[in-house]
């Protein structure tokens, strides 16, 4: 089991990893051995998920859901293959909590009240006094 969240956790069985060469600058290594890891989860299949954690997520995974709703990470920042499976399980981990936060509700716009109304005017009338009183004196 993997704890995402207190109120989630994914089983083992719903990774899937492959691995592959990593691109990029790095001699030997890189043209040689597989480091590169490819992470799959099926949101859309999930058991593990609820409802509104599942949609909030495939929109948030963006490009990297396939049209069948499986989310595909890839990670090839390090140059072992442990470290990139870490990394991969991590950037997972962190999108599935973002999708876990529920959004705010909307807005609800509001009218000035009276008080606070007259406090501006007065406030106002109050600097155009002063702006007023910078002026040349009226000629008699």
């Amino acid at each position: 089991m993997i704890r995402v969240t207190p109120r989630i956790s994914l089983e083992e069985s719903e990774l899937q990893e492959e691995f592959l060469r990593a691109s990029g600058a790095g001699g030997q290594n890189i043209q040689k051995v597989e480091t590169a890891v490819q992470l799959r989860f099926d949101v859309a299949r999930s058991p593990s998920l609820p409802e509104p954690v599942r949609e909030r997520l495939l929109i948030l995974g963006g490009r990297r859901v396939t049209k069948d709703g499986v989310l595909v990470i890839t990670a090839q920042r390090h140059r072992t293959q442990d470290r990139n499976r870490e990394d991969a399980r991590e950037r997972l981990l962190a999108l599935i909590r973002e999708a876990a936060i529920p959004p705010p509700p909307p807005r609800r716009p509001t009218r000035p009240t009276l008080g606070s109304k007259l406090r501006r005017l007065e406030g106002k009338a109050k600097r155009s006094g002063v702006k007023a009183m910078r002026g040349k004196p009226a000629s008699d």
